[in-house]
């Protein structure tokens, strides 16, 4: 009996050792398995989760002002926070176009995408998706008026729909529509055009298509039943975010999916229908819009024209490299749509390993693209100063170098001065694209109020106004300065 007992004793014992063997090598292989994941290294390591996000989309995201403070808020917001929590970091929301929003997750400039983003094939390609934390039905939202005309997926084949670039809705608009799909990157937009009549009708989430059926009477949703089932919407990770991925998927079941997401649908739509005046909430967006406007113009214009006198000089120059270098720098930007440099700067800089903010990255576009336009502006004034003037200075003892600084420069300036200025009123108009990478300047800020109050055309008269007053502004000081240099002209003459 004592045998057996021993034997018993000795399994029980080796059954022991295999098991905790195994649990080591269980917490081996997640140790190793964390280490190979390099995003959730890099957000224990920075202490936040950066969530990049379209906030246009009430009640998904938008904006709101909580004591005079513009902040992005929305059930979707407030899931990815407590994700940030549960992870045990700061949460920090970093806003782009829609469209933008998968190349800044694979390229790091984000962590997770939360954005009402459903997961589709071509999607589960390039990144990870988590399960669906929430499952909302499309629905075409259209005019009042018109809700009887676009009834039945039959008469919607003869509507002209509009959708949000790259999103679920606008592949469901081209299954159902005949005619040409109208894309946009913003919901924004995309209302703008049905209230317009340029478009008969938006593909949205139904929860959206709510949100404006409270703020106005006059729009309706169709009755008619979408083509599809909604994979719902998911947090968008890194392709190697594998362990992320299983974290976060935990932390939805357990915290986020049910009543906890509920009660903040409930909290996003409450402060979507706050009521307020429009000045008196939405006139700080303007003024802040209008500084980052002016800001990137004279960053722009600045560093473009220091750029820009080097490359005119290297475009001069008897040197073969020099002039080489600059004409194809000054071609290959000036063949390059300013868009495209700007998500060049934007991510290229990610991939080098520089982390740079977004206002960062749009400046530096901005100013890399002036230098071409300034360089050519400057060189055609240099070559406009008669050679008399560089003769006469080398005849006084100017060296080479002192001729072209105290001689040519000041008088091709003087004559390029109305180039310039027209230079910093363009740049001005230009500094819009960069709110595709979320850069708060006064387009970034129109579609923000746009959004947030549900009035499309309102915030587009003001921008224009403010707009006009900047650049008419800028040209009447330019004309009152061309006018006392050429009274200066006429007293040394």
């Amino acid at each position: 009996m004592n045998k057996w007992i021993k034997k018993l004793i000795m399994l029980v014992m080796a059954f022991g050792l295999v098991m905790s063997s195994g649990m080591g090598m269980l917490n081996m292989h997640t140790v190793n398995a964390e280490e190979t994941d390099p995003t959730l290294e890099r957000i224990k390591k920075s202490g936040k989760l950066v969530v990049g996000t379209s906030a246009d989309y009430a009640p998904y995201e938008f904006h709101t002002t909580e004591h005079g403070k513009d902040k992005i808020v929305g059930f979707d917001i407030e899931a990815a926070r407590e994700i940030g929590k549960q992870l045990g970091v700061k949460t920090e929301i970093q806003e782009m176009s829609f469209d933008a929003l998968l190349g800044a997750v694979k390229t790091g400039k984000v962590d997770v995408v939360v954005a009402g983003m459903t997961e589709t094939p071509e999607r589960s390609e390039e990144v990870n998706f988590s399960k669906p934390y929430f499952v909302d039905k499309n629905v075409v939202l259209t005019l009042k008026q018109n809700k009887e005309k676009w009834s039945t997926l039959k008469q919607l084949r003869q509507a002209k729909l509009a959708a949000q670039v790259s999103s679920k809705q606008d592949d469901i608009a081209h299954e159902i529509t005949d005619k040409k799909v109208v894309s946009l990157k913003k919901i924004t937009d995309e209302v703008t055009q049905l209230n317009q009549e340029k478009v008969d009708g938006v593909v949205v989430a139904s929860t959206t298509a709510k949100s404006y059926l409270e703020q106005s009477d006059q729009f309706a949703v169709s009755p008619a039943k979408l083509p599809g089932i909604s994979n719902g919407s998911s947090v968008v990770m890194n392709k190697n975010a594998t362990v992320l991925q299983s974290k976060v998927n935990k932390i939805l079941d357990d915290h986020i999916i049910g009543e906890p997401l509920q009660k903040m649908q409930d909290d996003a739509i409450a402060l979507m229908n706050k009521k307020e005046s429009f000045f008196s909430k939405y006139s700080p967006y303007f003024v802040k819009g209008t500084l980052y406007t002016i800001g990137l113009a004279v960053i722009g214009v600045f560093f473009g024209i220091i750029l820009g006198i080097l490359f005119a000089l290297m475009k001069l120059s008897s040197i073969k490299v020099f002039k080489w270098l600059a004409s194809a720098y000054i071609e290959a930007v000036r063949g390059v749509p300013l868009l495209i440099q700007v998500f060049i700067v934007y991510f290229g800089t990610q991939a080098i390993g520089l982390h740079i903010s977004s206002f960062l990255a749009g400046a530096i576009a901005m100013f890399l693209n002036s230098a071409a336009y300034v360089a050519e502006i400057i060189r055609s004034g240099i070559q406009a100063v008669p050679d008399g003037q560089t003769e006469a200075a080398r005849s006084l003892g100017f060296t080479k170098n002192q001729t072209m600084r105290y001689m040519i420069l000041p008088q091709a300036i003087k004559n390029i001065l109305p180039a310039l200025g027209n230079e910093f009123v363009t740049v001005i108009k230009e500094g819009s694209v960069v709110s595709v990478i979320g850069v708060g300047e006064l387009t970034f800020q129109t579609s923000v109020v746009q959004g947030a109050s549900f009035k499309p055309f309102i915030p587009l008269i003001i921008t224009a106004i403010i707009y006009f007053i900047l650049t008419f502004g800028i040209s009447r000081l330019l004309n009152l300065f061309e006018k006392k240099l050429r009274k200066s002209d006429k007293t040394l003459g």
